[in-house]
């Protein structure tokens, strides 16, 4: 039999050369809605973007990705 299940999702991004894993505050709120309320935390999330998810151990994982510092 299959069975359905909802993966839960992490933000992750890059801070000091180090991964920062953010759990999700709240599942209903859109990628970029959940940076925008990391970013009040952390400021370098202030340029950031969403660049994509994968799926990683059974769960979603977001890539968070400054654009300080780039062209473009």
């Amino acid at each position: 039999m299959l069975t359905a299940t909802i993966l839960p999702r992490v933000f992750l991004f890059k801070k000091e050369g180090e991964d920062i894993s953010l759990p999700d505050p709240f599942a209903k709120w859109s990628p970029e809605k959940v940076l925008d309320y990391y970013a009040g935390t952390y400021p370098e999330l202030t340029t950031a973007k969403v660049a994509g998810y994968e799926i990683e151990e059974d769960k979603f994982v977001y890539r968070l990705e400054s654009t300080i510092g780039t062209k473009g």
